[in-house]
């Protein structure tokens, strides 16, 4: 019989695929990797992409929130010149006034959009008119002055309650005597206006107009562009003459229909048309400001007004506020980035530390095999493509899947900035197990070769490498120091806090093994021999034990740097609502110069959870006496009456500018008159220098002389203030109360202050502090600083367990050799927690050092002020915002440290006192 003929096999061809084979051999490290990879891709693509959230939001909520008088863009343009009424009046009409809306609606430039629904069209009197009418409210015997205003779309903005929207009877001209007009809710009940009502107003000098009130109506969206642009139209005000003491009378406004307009050509009061445009902000993104910003000054002085002054007229001119709201935010989102990018780098670097660890892991636990691959001729290419490749198919799907739910649970974010973080996890996740293979089998090595500190001496180029770093955390420490975080491009600041935990764990690594090693001798002398083996075996700890280190130190650093700005951030808002209150709450009137009803401190006092109430009277920009020779501009401080012995324990209680009541006492001067002894600002005390002096107020004249010097004060928020006994001034009228309790009720305080008196405030520190924020910018780069701590922390705790993991074999035979010469279970569980103590104790004592040096030397660089309040610096009532230590952030993840060491070697103990010397001893084992 014929021999069956075989093909001939292809000796390039392998007989199994090394991915598949490789795979099958290990899914559990597969898994682990591949989960790994998943969460490490996802915070890597989500970073980018929440910053680019918070910042679209905060962009929209600036603008949103904004004043409507400040975002809307108003383009207007005066009264027709003179010349035939018929003309003047036709640019008047609402025909005239609507083509021009369209047109510069349309000419709005990209990314610029009308909100059509809140803009709005018309003529109103630029001077305001005074009403002749007696019946009309007068505070302080001024007639109330009204603005006409014949505006577009009042049909569709507001609800009528009563009567019926104005109307033109026939065709309105200049020299019409009477219009019709309708009013708000809120006017009618102010100035006393029903239907039928009749108001004459005119400028002085000038022939009346009768307006006859045909509707009172109620506004659907009071708070929006339509209402809010101009708020006198939807709400009276009390404004004040400049005279003293303050003369105030009400503005409010008449609503008249678009076809009367030119009725407001009879009057003196300069009318006015005008195009308010209101701009959507839902299609805005944070990319879009400094287009955003060209066009609108295009808008305001460039070839965009060109543009509209070809439909409006020659005079007409554009305003709005939108260019500023835009420079706000753009300085906080520059004061604000830099700050982040230190936890970015932080959590970052931890990150890449971990996953290179990861791989050192896979290529201790097959350094046998690779080792036997490099002694058979396999070359180091094919090697690395091999371990590439296996390691690959595992890492690219996991980080495509961690972008995927990125991508799903982040959006109004871009994507290219997301997926190049998470490519570059990928990139290092598939290059640390290929390249820490290619190093340690460079080149073939003899089975069972020692990898600790007797065999690998720190060489030249390590010693190099470390003092170039070393040098780079000095001038990133330095540089952060002198200029702060406000220069954002330079990214060694923002790496500050990682090289300096680098150095750190660099200078530990070769310090700590040489007090291990001088324990060990007289340990050595000892009866037992479980610590002089923990100590010697920790003292020749393996040589890439540095790495480990590493990553718990950067880990912990950033963990308290990160808890150290959201402390920092608390306590700038704390201070910032309480000076902007003095206490846990503020009742006061108008401007805090009018005096409060007399039943309003009984009132509060009665109040759920009002402890005590301390009454102050406050008069701002009091006059001081000129100083001889003086040519700068007098200060106008506030002047503050107290009760000294109330007023002291309020002071004392929030620590604010704290002084004895004997302070505030009263003495004689040599003509027998008194003479107040104050306490007062700097800049007070500075101007009024020593002795006695005459002041002259509303509260009445006195002789003061300034004994005590305070930067602050709980009264009043202003920097330059004077305090005197209140008692002493001769009209004696509280202003305000500050009041003091446990949880206090706003609700229930508003309702008793409300049964007392008109027109009074009620201010809680809690709402203060709630206010500051507002923001999503702050509240969004609070988040990641909250997640940096989060992930800061569980990175520790994988880094040392995979510490821990990689000499776990190693562990584990030593200990089932020493089992066969007699060694017990209990002392084998002491040996092995002796042997991981040290070394937990190095990393989190290390930790919390360098972590709380790194705040100590950052912190004068680093000013949290436009991260932790919503006003900007200037208007906020707090010197400042500064990193403080926390020491949560720094005491929790560091005994965290030490108890997940101490657990792991427990459980180890415990699991290989279940296996048995047997299964941990073969033939041929070198471990």
């Amino acid at each position: 019989m014929a021999a069956r003929s075989e093909k001939p096999v292809d000796p390039r061809r392998p007989v199994a695929p090394w991915v598949r084979t490789r795979l099958r051999t290990a899914p559990g490290a597969a898994t682990v990797l591949g989960v790994l990879v998943l969460f490490t891709a996802f915070l890597a693509a989500g970073f980018p992409r929440a910053v680019d959230a918070y910042e679209t939001r905060g962009l929209r909520h600036d603008l949103t929130a904004a004043s409507p008088s400040r975002s809307v863009l108003e383009l207007t343009a005066p009264q027709p010149a003179p010349g035939p009424d018929a003309a003047r009046e036709a640019a008047l009409r609402p025909e005239e006034l609507r083509s021009v809306h369209r047109q510069a609606t349309g000419l709005l430039p990209e990314p610029l959009r009308p909100d059509r629904g809140q803009s709005a069209y018309g003529v109103r009197t630029s001077k305001t008119l005074e009403a002749r009418d007696s019946w009309l409210p007068r505070p302080n015997a001024l007639r109330p002055r009204f603005t006409l205003a014949a505006q577009s779309g009042l049909a569709e903005h507001a609800t009528v309650r009563k009567g019926r929207l104005p109307a033109a009877e026939g065709q309105v001209t200049a020299s019409a005597k009477e219009v019709q007009a309708a009013v708000t809710a809120a006017t009618a009940k102010t100035m006393r206006l029903d239907v039928g009502s009749v108001v004459h107003v005119a400028a002085p000098g000038s022939p009346e107009l009768a307006v006859r009130i045909s509707g009172i109506v109620e506004p659907r969206r009071p708070q929006g562009s339509y209402w809010s642009a101009e708020p006198t139209l939807r709400t009276p005000g009390l404004q004040a003459e400049p005279v003293s003491p303050p003369q105030v009378y009400w503005e409010a406004g008449l609503l008249l229909a678009p076809e009367a307009a030119p009725a407001l050509l009879g009057t003196q009061g300069d009318p006015q048309l005008y195009w308010r445009i209101a701009p959507a902000t839902g299609h805005l993104t944070a990319q879009d400001v400094p287009e955003l910003t060209d066009r609108v000054a295009s808008l305001e002085g460039g070839p965009g007004l060109l543009e509209l002054k070809t439909i409006a007229g020659d005079n007409a001119a554009l305003a709005t506020d939108l260019d500023a709201l835009l420079a706000s935010y753009t300085t906080m989102r520059s004061a604000i980035r830099p700050v982040v990018a230190v936890a970015a780098v932080g959590i970052g670097t931890v990150a890449a530390v971990v996953l290179a660890m990861t791989g050192g892991l896979f290529a201790a636990r097959r350094s046998a095999e690779l080792a036997l691959l490099r002694a058979r001729g396999g070359s180091l290419r094919g090697i690395g493509g091999r371990l590439l490749a296996e390691t690959a198919v595992v890492v690219l799907p996991a980080a495509g899947l961690g972008l995927l739910l990125c991508v799903l649970a982040v959006d109004e974010a871009r994507l290219p900035f997301a997926v190049a973080a998470a490519g570059s996890v990928a990139v290092v996740a598939c290059a640390a197990l290929p390249v820490r293979a290619l190093v340690l089998h460079r080149r073939p090595r003899a089975y069972g070769d020692r990898d600790d500190l007797v065999h690998a001496r720190p060489g030249r180029r390590r010693t190099v490498a470390e003092l170039t770093l070393l040098v780079l955390a000095v001038g990133a420490v330095t540089a952060l120091r002198r200029r702060g975080t406000s220069d954002g491009g330079d990214h060694l600041v923002s790496a500050a806090p990682v090289l300096v935990g680098l150095i750190a764990a660099l200078v530990l690594v070769r310090l700590y093994p040489l007090p291990l090693r001088w324990a060990a001798r007289p340990a050595g002398r000892l009866r037992g021999a479980v610590g002089f083996l923990s100590l010697a075996r920790t003292g020749r700890s393996p040589a890439a034990g540095a790495l480990p280190l590493l990553a718990l130190l950067i880990a912990l650093t950033t963990t308290a740097f990160g808890g150290s700005v959201l402390a920092g951030v608390a306590d700038a808002r704390d201070r910032a609502a309480l000076l902007a209150t003095g206490a846990d709450a503020r009742i006061s009137g108008p401007w805090e110069t009018v005096a409060l009803p007399g039943g309003v401190e009984r009132a509060v006092r009665d109040a759920p959870g009002v402890r005590e109430v301390t009454a102050v009277q406050i008069e701002h920009a009091l006059a001081l006496p000129p100083r001889p020779n003086d040519i700068g501009d007098p200060l106008s401080p506030s002047l503050v009456g107290v009760e000294p012995g109330s007023y002291t324990r309020l002071a004392r209680q929030w620590r604010i500018g704290a002084f004895p009541a004997d302070a505030l006492r009263t003495s004689r001067d040599a003509d027998g008159r008194p003479v107040l002894h104050a306490v007062a600002s700097p800049g007070v005390a500075k101007w009024l220098g020593s002795g006695p002096h005459r002041i002259e107020s509303l509260a009445g004249d006195f002789t003061v002389e300034v004994t005590t010097v305070r930067t602050r004060t709980p009264a009043v928020a202003s920097a330059e203030f004077l305090i005197v006994d209140g008692a002493r001034l001769t009209h004696r009228a509280p202003t305000a109360l500050l009041a003091e309790g446990d949880r206090l009720d706003g609700k229930a305080l508003r309702a008793a202050v409300a049964g007392s008196g008109k027109n009074l405030s009620v201010r809680l520190r809690s709402e203060e502090r709630a206010a500051f924020t507002d923001s999503p910018l702050q509240s969004g780069a609070e988040r990641i600083y909250a997640a940096a701590v989060a992930a800061g922390a569980g990175y520790a705790v994988l880094a040392l367990f995979l510490s821990l993991l990689q000499s776990a074999p190693e562990r584990n035979s030593l200990l089932a050799r020493l089992r066969t010469m007699g060694l017990t279970t209990r002392q084998g569980r002491q040996l092995l927690g002796l042997e991981a103590l040290p070394q937990a104790l190095l990393a989190a004592a290390g930790g919390m050092g360098v972590g709380w040096a790194t705040i100590r030397l950052l912190a004068p660089g680093v000013d949290l002020t436009r991260l932790a309040l919503a006003a900007a610096p200037g208007l906020a009532a707090v010197d400042g915002a500064a990193l403080r230590t926390d020491l949560w952030s720094l005491a929790v993840p560091a005994a965290g440290v030490v108890v997940l060491a101490a657990g792991v070697a427990a459980v180890q103990a415990w699991w290989a006192g279940r296996r048995g010397s047997i299964t941990e001893l073969r033939a041929g084992d070198m471990r």
